[in-house]
């Protein structure tokens, strides 16, 4: 006989493990205006949107273009090669690290050199290196921007002069941008130094170049960002805070007031939100089901920014796999059911529930393809959980 659907509706502070997180507009009271044409304020680890203006608006983006150069760079397992500097790099216009021509130098270097000085000769020399050549390398960006879901985003150059009237992004997709970039440590790190020293071919004197970012030094919580400028553009800017296990991503794009803009955000969000866990790495408590009580486990723990308010609004529903009728199985199923979280009555999250001790062996399999399998052998049940 099959038993009445098992379905959990469970208050902040199950255990849990969320694996796909959609952000929820903030309900904070209020919120600090800016003066840019566009902006956004996102959380680094959830993704979720906490303040925008415009945010979704095709604008020029000038040199936080070079986001999307660097990480590509980095990506390319190529940071020690020496890349040979040629005539056309030489010639970009506007902010350089004044590269020669045929001088050799370390594409790690290239990379500082365009985060820090915001180098157009050396995001020249990078395309060229790791594209093959510039046209190369501006199909790798906009290969790139695909994969990221950068929607509404195109690039025609790696520096963002204003060369071609298809060169656009948003402060969203922008934000994105960063986000995935700041996910990989040695970005985290180049984005974050303020003064670097690197080997000049040829000279006995090194280049020295101190971060163009003045945040580094002006706002205690920064750990990066980028600047922008161009005639067309106006002043661009993206920059990353944290503070207490909160991290936030700013972008601003015409906005002439970028540096105070950018601290008020950051300290708004540092003073409404908190980011809290939800869910502990391990076993899950509260169910009362015999098959399933104190053999359901959790991967790691999750955290998303909340304000007070909406700590109480928080709620997670759980439904299981049927067991047989007997309630045992020859070969039980490592993922036994799923778990949705609401806040606010909207879904921010779904994910697999498994059988005690199972889940690191499947870490590397598809959540697809193990949906296929359990759905082949067994059926999807919901009942209420009491």
């Amino acid at each position: 006989m099959v038993e009445a659907p098992i379905k959990l509706t469970i208050q902040l502070g199950l255990v849990i493990l969320l694996l796909f997180i959609l952000p929820t507009q903030n309900i904070a009271a209020s919120s600090p205006g800016v003066h840019a044409q566009g902006a956004i304020l996102m959380e680094q680890d959830s993704g979720r949107v906490l303040y925008g203006k415009r945010e979704h608006e095709k604008m020029r983006i000038a040199s936080i273009t070079k986001i999307m150069t660097a990480i590509l760079a980095i990506e390319s397992g190529k940071m020690d090669e020496t890349a040979k500097v040629t005539e056309r790099a030489t010639l970009a216009e506007g902010s350089s690290i004044y590269l020669k021509k045929n001088e050799k130098i370390k594409l790690e270097h290239l990379v500082y050199g365009l985060m820090l000085r915001s180098g157009n000769d050396s995001a020249v020399a990078i395309a060229e290196h790791v594209g093959g050549s510039l046209e190369g390398f501006v199909y790798l960006m906009n290969a790139k921007a695909e994969e990221i879901g950068m929607k509404n985003s195109y690039f025609s150059n790696p520096h963002g002069l204003d060369d071609s009237e298809h060169h656009y992004s948003t402060a969203y997709d922008m934000a994105l941008l960063t986000r995935y970039a700041m996910s990989n440590s040695e970005y985290r790190k180049i984005a974050g130094t303020s003064k670097y020293r690197a080997p000049q071919d040829g000279e006995k004197w090194d280049r020295i170049w101190t971060n163009k970012n003045k945040l580094l030094r002006m706002y205690k919580y920064s750990t990066g960002g980028k600047t922008g400028f161009t005639s067309l553009a106006k002043r661009t800017l993206v920059s990353t805070a944290a503070k207490d296990g909160l991290e936030l991503v700013a972008v601003t794009l015409n906005d002439g007031n970028d540096w105070n803009d950018h601290m008020n955000l950051f300290n708004w969000a540092f003073s409404h939100y908190d980011f809290v866990s939800i869910v502990q790495k391990g076993k899950i408590s509260g169910l009362e089901n015999k098959h399933y009580k104190g053999k359901v486990e959790a991967a790691r723990t999750f955290s998303y920014p909340l304000t007070e308010e909406e700590r109480s609004l928080v709620k997670n529903e759980i439904t299981l796999i049927q067991p047989p009728d007997k309630g045992k199985w020859k070969n039980p199923p490592s993922r036994v059911g799923t778990l949705k979280v609401y806040l606010n009555n909207q879904q921010i999250g779904v994910l697999p529930l498994y059988m005690k001790g199972t889940y690191e062996e499947l870490e590397e399999e598809t959540f697809w393809n193990t949906v296929k399998d359990v759905v082949t052998k067994f059926f999807m049940i919901t009942v209420p959980y009491g």
